[in-house]
């Protein structure tokens, strides 16, 4: 693939993202309060409506499960929280069978699982629960069991070795993994969609994994997506291309060395992968979003969504998305390029609005390195504001995006349907396995009638790991709507 030079303004936008990287927090806030400012009246009715969204949201909470039950029973500020996120994060970087059991026989030992065996009334709550507490039992027996039919029970398994606990947290974490995985494969987690669905859900599938760390890796991925878009386009069935069902590719697992510093050695081979990807969605008339990564990987990744999305060969499909970070400083201007983009080659992008995956890795990584301030927001607050100064943006930009915002948070939401006005050219989008409670006030007729995808993660249990782990983090954090609602 050929990387034409761009014209003089385009030069200008980009170099205005590059300045905006690192920019005075202060100042960008104060430039996007007035963007993000909706009036009094305004305020008034998306109070009225987060208030009512959290109503009905608690009123159905009877017997909801899944893992927003499972976030409420174990917040990250509790003991038996912060054991399962050290544990989770720590068994990541175990390669052997010897040092898990120490460090669960560590970890375990303590907590006391028993307090929230059946405190909720989710079925995967508590099963995940007997499945902890069974590691914690026989790891530190309580002394006052001796003799007891618990005492037996303990010695029996703790006779069968740390082998049984490893095994009991292995069950546990797969119970919790189905909670954020649709499927193993892309044809399970087809079958598993198609309830959802049929209740007015639409999906976009995310193949499973980190960043490459080799070629074979790389290779691994690449031919995942390619049979994950066949699979897809086979039981797409009608409706427009929006309505359709889509895929997610992260542009890290087409290529070993997606860096900045690597130039035309990365793009080019791995533009020519995402163009073929891509060509494969259009034959099938599905959607392909390139998918958010670390700040970073910014700049090479509009590199490689420009050379890509100008390719002739794929004039006239409206289905090239792109998924933007608002807790970015510089993620109102590349809504900004992508705008200009999609007016350069007259057809809409579809953009996913996201509020940002990788914050704690961002924090520390600008730390380390010693600069002198961050590429994303450090309050939550700022990150709130951007994501709804970005929302207009998506608004006003008419004929360049086919606007879709991924939250669980009511009042983000409510702010959306303000912005909206009578618009339905537009989505929700959620996570597998969270937000079911409140979008289910959201779509269908008998509801607001609005649409909603579910971004849908298929992969194995060996690659759940880190997808979880940045989950629980991002959404059992004491500050996060998710953990709060109830």
């Amino acid at each position: 693939m050929i990387f034409e030079e761009p014209p003089p303004p385009w030069d200008a936008l980009r170099r205005a993202i590059g300045r905006a990287c690192r920019a005075d927090e202060g100042d960008c806030v104060e430039a996007l309060l007035a963007q993000a400012a909706l009036g009094p009246e305004a305020d008034r009715r998306i109070a009225k409506r987060a208030r009512e969204l959290v109503a009905a949201v608690r009123q159905g909470r009877q017997g909801a499960g899944g893992i927003d039950a499972f976030l409420q029973e174990y917040a990250l500020s509790s003991q038996e929280g912060v054991v399962l996120m050290c544990l989770a994060e720590a068994l990541l970087r175990i390669p052997d069978s010897e040092t898990a059991d120490r460090l669960i026989r560590d970890k375990m030992g303590d907590a006391d699982w028993r307090k929230h065996l059946g405190h909720s009334d989710s079925l995967f709550v508590n099963a995940s629960t007997w499945g902890l507490m069974l590691t914690g039992r026989v790891v530190a027996l309580d002394p006052g069991l001796t003799g007891s039919a618990g005492s037996v029970v303990g010695k029996l398994f703790a006779r069968s070795g740390e082998p049984v606990i490893r095994r009991a947290m292995i069950q546990a974490m797969r119970i919790l993994g189905r909670q954020f995985v649709m499927g193993r494969t892309i044809g399970e987690a087809l079958d598993r969609a198609r309830p959802a669905e049929a209740g007015g859900y639409r999906h976009s599938f995310d193949m499973l994994g980190e960043a490459a760390c080799c070629q074979a890796d790389a290779d691994g991925y690449f031919e995942a997506y390619r049979a994950a878009i066949d699979a897809i386009g086979a039981e797409a069935a009608g409706g427009d291309l929006f309505a359709r069902p889509s895929i997610s590719v992260k542009l890290s697992a087409l290529h070993p060395r997606y860096e900045y510093a690597q130039g035309r050695r990365m793009s080019e081979p791995l533009a020519d992968r995402l163009l073929e990807l891509a060509r494969r969605a259009k034959q099938h008339s599905i959607g392909l979003t390139v998918d958010a990564e670390e700040a970073d990987r910014l700049d090479p990744s509009l590199d490689i969504i420009e050379a890509v999305y100008g390719d002739p060969a794929l004039e006239g499909w409206q289905g090239f998305g792109v998924a933007v970070q608002a807790y970015l400083k510089r993620a109102p201007l590349v809504i900004d390029w992508l705008a200009a983009l999609a007016r350069r080659g007259g057809r809409r992008i579809p953009l996913r609005l996201v509020k940002g995956a990788y914050w704690d890795s961002e924090i520390k990584r600008a730390q380390e390195q010693g600069l002198e301030g961050y590429p994303v927001f450090t309050r939550k607050l700022a990150t709130d504001v951007s994501y709804i100064a970005c929302a207009r943006r998506l608004f006003d930009g008419g004929d360049a995006f086919y606007p879709q915002f991924a939250t669980h948070n009511a009042q983000t939401l409510a702010v959306i349907l303000e912005l909206a006005g009578g618009r339905r050219d537009f989505e929700f989008q959620r996570l597998h396995g969270m937000g079911e409670a409140l979008y289910g006030e959201v779509i269908g007729a008998h509801k607001l009638g609005l649409a909603c995808r579910v971004y849908a993660p298929v992969g194995s249990h060996e690659t759940l790991l880190p997808y979880l782990v940045r989950r629980l983090l991002e959404n059992g954090a004491n500050t996060s709507f998710v953990n709060r609602i109830v």
